[in-house]
């Protein structure tokens, strides 16, 4: 049984300003929470269909699952974990840092690609989507556990910086002819307008990645598998 205040308290998780003022997110679906339960993560609440065998679990209808979850067809389960404190970043490894990113299956997936190819900071602007919207942890597909998301003045951090910032551009060097480091910052911009002039500036080497279509027609890549390419291209160099 859930309550109505419960109800309230969880759906207005699904606005940055609560999830903030309270310092929790939700997440969705056996999967994911499970991935959530088995890190180090905190877990506040879980409501479920079907029992996980944990403490703080409340078993609940169908209809009362559909009152709380942000998906369109919810998944059996819905928990409320806590945001955790992150230490201070590492200026060492290889780093990607997005400017201004807006759409939280973008950043989802590109959490997951840093996962995947072992990347343990990403760096976000102030003006990118949260990484606790729900649509975004739903993306993650429990990468966030494992990937430390920092929001900062990115602007002033890479002005400071020692590392070799890349960044992603239409007319950079070609990505497949480039001597790539182990270490670096690897910056992707805004899925409109590439990366903003500020930002462009503490760039050291500019890198893209050519087209092969005959007509050259195809006006640029998604972010998302533009940052899959290249981050490839850095671990196949090493």
């Amino acid at each position: 049984m859930i309550s109505k205040n419960q109800i309230k308290n969880i759906t207005r998780l699904q606005q940055k300003k609560y999830r903030q003022q309270e310092g929790l997110f939700i997440a969705e679906g056996v999967k994911v929470i499970n991935e959530f339960l088995n890190s180090t993560f905190k877990l506040v609440d879980l409501f479920t269909t079907k029992t996980f065998n944990v403490e703080n679990e409340t078993l609940i209808t169908e209809a009362e699952l559909k009152k709380i979850s942000a998906l369109k067809t919810p998944n059996t389960a819905l928990a409320v974990f806590k945001i955790p404190k992150l230490s201070l970043i590492e200026s060492k490894g290889l780093i990607v840092a997005l400017d201004a990113l807006r759409d939280p299956g973008n950043l989802g997936t590109i959490i997951r690609l840093c996962d995947w190819f072992g990347v343990k900071q990403l760096l976000c602007s102030k003006e990118t989507v949260d990484c606790f919207n729900p649509k975004v942890v739903q993306a993650t597909m429990g990468s966030l556990t494992r990937v430390n998301v920092f929001y900062i003045d990115l602007n002033h951090y890479l002005e400071e910086t020692k590392q070799t910032v890349f960044g992603a551009f239409m007319d950079g060097e070609n990505v497949y002819a480039s001597n790539l480091p182990t270490e670096g910052i690897l910056v992707l911009g805004n899925e409109a307008n590439g990366i903003s002039q500020s930002i462009e500036k503490h760039v050291n080497q500019r890198i893209s990645i050519p087209r092969f279509g005959d007509l050259q027609a195809t006006e640029s890549l998604n972010v998302a598998t533009a940052g899959a390419i290249l981050l490839s291209e850095f671990r196949r160099s090493n």
